[in-house]
């Protein structure tokens, strides 16, 4: 069986890869480069996207004993993550790039790249497991990361390899140790990699410009201005600069016709019904009718009893109980147990009572 391992440059790629080759099978390694202009991306060895972390990969395939390449897919990330990731923001949404990226890069332009060479699989470092077909969490919840690839249809997952989510992150960077990898202690990667200084205002303000409009209350009354509503995001409350005069106000929801934004205290915050777009369901067949299961609504966030079904090519999603923060573009995950059930794309949240919409 002819495996392709993608190698980000991190700790956690390079052991799958190390797995998957002494599993027996003929594996090579590919390192993705991301940027036409590496300089412009975060720099530094920080486990993806850098051209430190090209050199790292490669060290690791070396150790490992396999074929490695680097693939050129500057175009197709630009495209698919970084304007997908301004356009959402000039809409008035909040996109999660590393969702799209695994969505849109790693399990759709690399793994058909990878089956037309004729390559049987994509072998990743992901924190998560696959049982029976069906995507599960990670033995290491505090790694878990079923969210980012509940986006994943179940040909894409039929062709993934995830060897790590049968460990913890302390099991991995032991055993890399133990493999001689020197990336065994290299920092995790966390921030957005095309945005070198981790300023997202910045980023969105240079490819979007400066466009002043006014920050109201409910009613409608102007309580201050901001630069761009691109730079903000449902459940904000820091950056507002609205004066000790007014009470702490949260970000209900952004405009972007009116380059409105709208604030309110928390409890307005809170939503019990929310609807996605583009369901994905590759662990059950679609929901008809409401199922008792958990949703999850942000990377690393909590998870919320609920009910769910698919309702006219639409998810519906009804919680026990309230969230908050919940903002249109990032994606609702459905689980039963660790099972992922499916995923769609927020559109829209509001609170039954109040039928007001907060994420939109």
């Amino acid at each position: 069986m002819r495996v392709l391992a993608a190698m980000s440059g991190g700790v956690d790629s390079a052991v799958a890869a190390a797995r998957a080759a002494e599993a027996g099978y003929d594996v090579t390694g590919v390192h993705l480069a991301l940027s036409k202009n590496p300089q412009s991306y975060r720099t530094g060895a920080r486990g993806c996207c850098t051209v430190e972390d090209s050199r790292d990969a490669r060290r690791a395939a070396d150790v490992i004993g396999i074929p490695f390449y680097v693939w050129d897919m500057a175009e197709e990330f630009d495209r698919e993550v970084v304007q997908d990731f301004v356009s959402e923001y000039a809409a008035g949404r909040t996109p999660n790039p590393c969702l799209r990226c695994n969505e849109k890069i790693k399990f759709e332009a690399v793994l058909e790249r990878a089956v037309a060479l004729g390559f049987d699989a994509v072998c990743t470092g992901h924190h998560v497991r696959m049982v029976d077909g069906r995507l599960r969490r990670s033995v290491d919840l505090a790694k878990d990361q079923s969210y980012v690839l509940a986006v994943l249809t179940r040909e894409q997952l039929a062709h993934a390899m995830f060897p790590l989510g049968d460990c913890t992150k302390a099991e991995v960077r032991a055993e890399a140790e133990r493999r001689g990898l020197t990336v065994a202690d290299k920092p995790d990667s966390h921030d957005i990699c095309f945005i070198a200084d981790g300023d997202t205002a910045g980023f969105l303000n240079r490819r979007l410009g400066s466009e002043p409009g006014p920050i109201v209350d409910e009613s409608g009354t102007v309580l201050g201005t901001h630069n761009g509503a691109h730079a903000f995001t449902v459940g904000q409350r820091k950056g507002l600069n609205l004066g000790g005069a007014v009470d702490r106000r949260y970000v209900l929801s952004i405009e972007p016709v009116n380059n409105t934004v709208t604030v309110g205290p928390r409890a307005a915050l809170e939503i019990d019904e929310i609807v996605g777009e583009r369901p994905v369901w590759s662990g059950c067949d679609p929901l008809t009718e409401p199922f008792a299961c958990t949703v999850q609504l942000r990377a690393h966030g909590e998870v919320h009893p609920c009910r769910a079904w698919e309702r006219d090519g639409e998810l519906i999603v009804q919680l026990d109980e309230p969230a908050t923060g919940v903002a249109a573009g990032q994606a609702a995950v459905l689980y039963d147990g660790d099972v992922v059930l499916g995923s769609a794309t927020i559109r829209s949240a509001v609170s039954r009572a109040r039928q007001t919409s907060p994420a939109s």
